[in-house]
């Protein structure tokens, strides 16, 4: 049997700084005995809370099964670790894989080197019990494993996400620093927003945003456009219980009054398009405006991601626009509550508002802040 049969105990890996909602979101889904770390929930879950959660999951990059755990000391071990499972339980010589691996504190000092050395432990056990050795696919193979060294013990997983859950598949069309899906929807848990009440994103870019704030208030699966999974791979899957989890019907109607608006036509495109994907996001309302001439923002949930010039890789001073957004929101939004994304937090404090809270949140290797204004 292999570990994940032995200890029921299955890894998501999540983004820094959303561990604690992630831990949530994993017992909302059916999962027990979370344990929170740095960029990680270790948690139980039966099977079809498995499918589940790698279905439904928002929050959650990948969701790792463990194969193996072993010392490893040196290469050899890692080897020798790789050599001792039966390869066939989850591929075939005529298929693809590739590894992702992360190594720390350890005598193998470089992750790209050992990923190498689990690589060829595959390949020769293949060309070993088939004659055939399969090939590596580093963008889209049939099977993503995952190696972990820390501290000389490695663990050899199986993605069962099937690559990383952010990649929903309806931005279709992005423009500048789009933002990552998984981050916006953790803005979207951290703002409280029950999915009823009116929602506007009047900086909307390609629509992140308010792609996940529809999906959270339709109960969208996050998985749904997704068009393979790796949990499939398990020599015990059960595809009676995925059929039953695929047959639950959990969607509801959009209720809420849900905006968009950007002043580059290019984007609002984006968004409009990007929306269709999904099943009644054509609903939702995307218009060019500009941000400084809207004053219909009054009593409503505002959430946004502002420009910021250093993702933009441009050189001017933002200060006076992130002053003008600031008075403008003060001004225009009354009885509002505002989310403020800000990738380069060095913005923050030019908006001339006290946010009621700011909490960090990375994106895309960003240190940003989400801040909380309440508007009177």
């Amino acid at each position: 049997m292999y570990d994940y049969q032995l200890h029921n105990t299955y890894t998501a890996q999540v983004a820094d700084g959303i561990e604690d909602l992630a831990r949530t979101e994993l017992e909302e889904l059916g999962a027990t005995d979370c344990a929170c770390g740095f960029r990680y929930v270790h948690f139980k879950a039966s099977a079809r809370a498995l499918y589940r959660i790698v279905y439904r999951a928002r929050l959650i990059s990948r969701v790792l099964a463990p194969l193996a755990r072993f010392a490893c000391p040196a290469d050899q071990d890692l080897y020798n670790a790789g050599m001792a499972i039966r390869w066939t339980d989850f591929l075939t010589a005529d298929q693809t894989f590739a590894i992702f691996a992360n190594v720390s504190k350890s005598a193998i000092g470089h992750s790209q080197y050992a990923g190498l050395k689990l690589k060829d432990a595959v390949a020769d056990w293949f060309r070993d019990h088939t004659g055939i050795r399969p090939s590596v696919d580093p963008r889209d193979p049939d099977l993503w494993l995952h190696l972990h060294i820390h501290e000389d013990v490695g663990t050899i997983s199986l993605d069962v996400s099937g690559g990383s859950m952010h990649r929903r598949g309806y931005r279709v069309q992005s423009v500048e620093a789009p933002m990552n899906e998984t981050v916006a929807a953790a803005i979207i848990r951290m703002s409280g927003w029950d999915g009823k009440s009116p929602l506007i994103d009047p900086l909307c870019g390609s629509g992140t945003i308010l792609c996940e704030a529809f999906m959270h208030a339709t109960n969208l699966p996050a998985g749904l456009l997704r068009r393979k999974f790796g949990f499939n791979r398990l020599p015990d899957f059960n595809p009676r219980l995925w059929d039953l989890e695929l047959a639950a019907e959990t969607t509801v109607e959009l209720e809420a009054d849900l905006r968009g608006s950007d002043i580059d036509p290019v984007a609002v495109e984006a968004t409009r398009t990007n929306m269709s994907r999904l099943p009644g996001g054509d609903e939702v309302i995307v218009g060019r405006r500009d941000f400084f001439e809207r004053t219909d923002m009054t009593g409503t949930t505002i959430i946004c991601n502002p420009p910021y010039g250093i993702r933009l890789g441009k050189s001017e001073d933002m200060a006076p626009w992130f002053k003008m957004f600031g008075d403008h929101l003060k001004k225009q939004c009354s009885g509002s509550t505002a989310y403020v994304y800000f990738g380069d937090r060095a913005w923050l404090k030019c908006i001339g508002l006290k946010p009621e809270w700011k909490k960090p949140l990375k994106n895309g290797g960003l240190d940003g802040r989400l801040a909380k204004f309440v508007l009177y």
